[in-house]
């Protein structure tokens, strides 16, 4: 969609900064994270960002792609089924949030695993300091990310966090992790824009 990175250029990078796990989340399939997880001498974890008629659900630790376009409700159950987390990516980001009311967002909370508290690409504080307040609200467990769509992106936010095995030693080494977050240019916005021109054409 609006990534155009070859695997080997983002092993190239991990390589480069000593990054030794990455979780991969691409929109609407995991095709790529599992070609990454059979070449990567590090710990890949498959994500996927899924599209609802109200914003993004991310699901994480997937074995099978879930379709676009079903409810909030539905995704997570699918999600759910896989026995996978459920993950709410850059919740409050003003351009890139999740269309519900703070009562809807309460409602979900039971049956959310993570929650994004800081997303390099998201250009405001306000939304992290929102995502913050909504995890400890409700005990989440917090993540961050580069959301990274070009090579350069890729480590300017990451999490120091224990060796874990499996989806439930990741849940607790998450909420032992320490994040460092750099917020990336707006530029690299229009890097998105190229790729989607290029895959158009």
């Amino acid at each position: 969609m609006d990534c155009d990175m070859p695997l080997e250029k983002i092993l190239e990078r991990c390589t480069k900064f000593g990054i030794n796990c990455i979780a991969i989340a691409d929109h609407g399939t995991i095709e790529g994270a599992l070609r990454m997880q059979d070449i990567a001498p590090f710990t890949v974890i498959v994500a996927e960002e899924i599209l609802t008629p109200v914003g993004e659900i991310m699901g994480v630790f997937l074995k099978e792609t879930i379709p676009s376009g079903s409810s909030v409700r539905e995704t997570i159950a699918r999600i759910k089924e896989q026995d996978a987390l459920v993950c709410l990516p850059h919740p409050f980001d003003t351009l890139r949030r999740l269309r519900l009311s703070e009562p809807e967002l309460d409602d979900l909370a039971a049956d959310i695993d993570i929650i994004e508290v800081f997303n390099a690409r998201s250009p405001l504080s306000q939304s992290s300091q929102k995502a913050y307040a909504f995890a400890d609200k409700h005990g989440l467990a917090k993540c961050a990310g580069s959301d990274a769509h070009s090579p350069v992106e890729i480590g300017r936010t990451y999490i120091d966090m224990p060796e874990f095995e499996g989806k439930d030693g990741y849940l607790q080494a998450l909420r032992e992790g320490r994040i460092t977050g750099k917020r990336s240019s707006p530029l690299v916005h229009f890097l998105s824009i190229w790729a989607k021109i290029k895959k158009a054409f």
